[in-house]
């Protein structure tokens, strides 16, 4: 994710955080002096930190059941509005989807139930979240966890309750249908919580209805894209009439080239076989112009290991790597030689045509 940095790495995955974060907890440490100083400070940044660590928590524990179905987790990315665990694929069966959904939930509930039981129900019923202290911080944390497995359990999309209703619904229609079902609930969801947001004159729940109305309707595309794939092949989705460029083409080569065509992006391949080394795209060149010293070779700026696809493989497979962060996915032929690429841009352009077809 783009504006984001790696801080380690936790069972297999890697853990990043985006850069707005930090303008979260520079906001919370300000909130916090006005109440109580430097103390005030530190404890409501203590709180927010607490907070999402049991929101990676909550991430990894969907990581962890998707690995006993083979569905890796290359990073999870704590955001100002809580954390997004990056899978390669969601599992299609229902009970293994319902199964990955709970996991984080339940964390959340393990978390609360351990403090529960350290605390006690007493002290749990006399606390608030209205004032952040250093002595209740425990017990704010129990009911935070317990409110998050909660809001999380929602039947709406992107919340974990969504795909729980997708499954149930996948059981008695199909899997398209039933993510337009769950990803409108989460729209009509995010529109009250937007709207409750600006009553109550809360950026914070506006901002968490914006990702959560974005999140749903690009699930919903996700899935009618999926659907659409699993009837189609790489060669019915890739661009065939293209310009290549060699490894040690020139910079201004590859301008030259950019301006005599349309294309975004351009495939470098070896000379002599006609495989595909790497991809330079037309932001990479614009970077390699501007740069000082400037860059002489196509191979210095170009995106090297280019995902590649055969002729007759899935369109759901192209999705997979694409779903790694490349820019495109190389088609070979049996011999090995590039015969064409896909990209996000054309996979779009072909789902408009083949809906339209289907009409």
């Amino acid at each position: 994710m783009a504006w984001s940095f790696p801080i380690g790495h936790l069972f297999g995955s890697e853990i990043r955080v985006h850069a707005t974060f930090f303008l979260l907890l520079a906001w919370i440490g300000i909130a916090g002096y006005s109440i109580g100083g430097a103390a005030g400070a530190g404890v409501h940044i203590l709180y927010v930190l607490l907070l999402f660590a049991c929101v990676v928590a909550h991430e990894f524990g969907h990581a962890l059941m998707a690995r006993r179905f083979g569905i890796r987790t290359p990073d999870v990315t704590l955001l100002p509005i809580g954390g997004l665990a990056r899978m390669e694929r969601m599992p299609e069966k229902p009970g293994q989807e319902v199964l990955v959904a709970l996991a984080g939930p339940a964390v959340n509930v393990v978390i609360f139930l351990a403090l529960a039981l350290i605390l006690g129900p007493d002290r749990l019923a006399s606390t608030t979240l209205d004032q952040i202290t250093l002595a209740d911080l425990p017990a704010q944390i129990a009911l935070l966890n317990a409110l998050l497995a909660a809001f999380n359990l929602l039947p709406a999309f992107p919340m974990d309750g969504g795909r729980v209703l997708r499954a149930a619904l996948a059981a008695m229609t199909d899997r398209a249908r039933a993510t337009r079902i769950a990803a409108s609930a989460g729209q009509v969801l995010a529109f009250g919580l937007g709207l409750f947001g600006l009553v109550s004159g809360n950026p914070v729940m506006v901002l968490i209805s914006v990702f959560i109305f974005l999140s749903a309707g690009a699930e919903s595309s996700q899935e009618a894209m999926m659907s659409l794939a699993r009837d189609l092949a790489a060669r019915d989705a890739m661009i065939t009439e293209y310009e290549a460029l060699r490894p040690d083409d020139s910079i201004d080569a590859a301008a030259t080239t950019l301006i005599r065509t349309t294309q975004h992006e351009f495939p470098v391949i070896e000379p002599i076989t006609g495989a595909a080394l790497g991809l330079l795209t037309r932001a990479d060149l614009y970077r390699a112009l501007d740069a000082d010293p400037r860059p002489r070779r196509v191979s210095d700026v170009m995106i090297p290991n280019l995902p590649i696809a055969r002729l007759g493989e899935g369109l759901s497979s192209v999705l997979e790597k694409m779903q790694a962060g490349a820019p495109a996915v190389g088609v070979t032929g049996k011999d090995g030689a590039l015969v064409g690429y896909i990209t996000r841009e054309n996979l779009g352009e072909l789902m408009v045509v083949a809906n339209a077809r289907r009409r």
